[in-house]
């Protein structure tokens, strides 16, 4: 029987017990668009062997001692065709096929996996659907969430089946599985918290004030005291000021969107595009009256109604009409698309206020 197995994994045998999936991912991107850079370095580094491999957990069958009661693993599986794959220049989904080693009267059935991601840089999961597990059929993970490099995580990224259990019911081999994952997600309270970190904890409003620019910049810590017992924030973890030990460093303005926020919680790519646009918009809507009022005799004044309304009327009305839209829902780039409104308001202009008046 030994012989056999060997001569099995020499000649790579088929004997039929796998089980196909289906990976849905995202590739990192800067607002719409896929980062070249990091898709090449990662094309390398899976060139060298350096892969993202994926492991399925039984939630039936026990892994054997040191593990305890853990659910038994699979063998890791690899994604297929990464670098012959495709990668759009428009940051999308992209779909690769992953084959796993999975004897049912051996492993039973898959409730978790966990993934290991040995790129340079993180990407996007957002899914992972298993086709024709025996005597089960399909299995669902949504994932929905970022992974970076393994070298970033102390423990290994677990993801569970779409499957909810009371704490009560979840099955004896996943048990330990879920504490681990609760226990990280809480984190221990200690250091600074980095993009890749993937902990929910709370800290108290202490970074209000600057008492290393001086004591008139100081502000008192909100939460903790009798005084001040609420209100809590996301915990930093951030250097505490050089005068006021109890006191958190703040960062500076323009880093303001690189404070410490979960990454699966941060604005995706087209909703930072949303914001970053329409930022820009009110921007320029505020500096072109600003520029006008410089040559204005009363600048700090409206001289008439005619003013005011200026503010909403002339300047360049796009056309409107099925062109327009046809041309607007056919652009792939959400950072374009609020500039060319299909409505009523003009170019750079504020729009109208909507007053709904009902009925008494």
């Amino acid at each position: 029987m030994f012989l056999g197995k060997i001569v099995d994994a020499i000649s790579r045998k088929d004997d039929g017990k796998k089980v196909k999936g289906t990976v849905i991912l995202m590739k990192k991107n800067v607002l719409d668009f896929t980062n070249i850079n990091a898709s090449v370095l990662d094309g390398v580094r899976e060139f060298l062997g350096h892969k993202a491999s994926f492991q399925l957990i039984s939630s039936s069958v026990h892994a054997y001692p040191p593990n305890g009661l853990e659910g038994k693993r699979s063998n890791p599986a690899y994604l297929e065709n990464w670098i012959t794959n495709t990668t759009p220049i428009i940051a999308g989904e992209t779909t690769f096929s992953i084959t796993f080693d999975w004897d049912d009267d051996e492993f039973g059935v898959p409730g978790a996996f966990i993934i290991r991601n040995l790129h340079i840089n993180e990407f996007f999961l957002k899914s992972l659907t298993l086709e024709d597990v025996p005597n089960h059929g399909k299995i669902h993970f949504i994932c929905n969430s970022w992974v970076y490099p393994a070298s970033k995580y102390k423990s290994d990224r677990i993801f569970f089946a779409n499957q909810a259990y009371l704490p009560s019911e979840t099955p004896e081999s996943l048990r330990k599985y879920r504490e681990d994952e609760l226990v990280t997600l809480r984190g221990d309270g200690t250091g600074k918290l980095e993009e890749w970190d993937r902990v929910y904890d709370y800290a108290y409003y202490n970074d209000l004030g600057d008492p290393d620019k001086g004591n008139e910049y100081a502000r008192p810590v909100l939460g903790g005291s009798s005084e001040y017992p609420y209100p809590r924030r996301g915990r930093t973890g951030r250097e505490p000021t050089k005068t006021d030990p109890n006191s958190e460093s703040r960062i500076p303005l323009f880093m303001s969107l690189d404070i410490y926020v979960p990454r699966d919680e941060r604005f995706g790519h087209m909703k930072m595009s949303d914001f970053l646009t329409f930022s820009l918009k009110s921007i320029m809507q505020i500096l072109l009256p600003g520029f006008k009022a410089l040559f204005d005799k009363t600048p700090n004044e409206f001289d008439s109604f005619e003013d005011v309304l200026k503010l909403y009327e002339g300047g360049f009305k796009l056309p409107r009409g099925p062109l327009l839209k046809a041309i607007t829902d056919s652009i792939p780039l959400e950072i374009l698309k609020p500039n060319l409104q299909t409505d009523d308001e003009d170019l750079l202009k504020y729009p109208f206020s909507c007053l709904h008046i009902s009925a008494i």
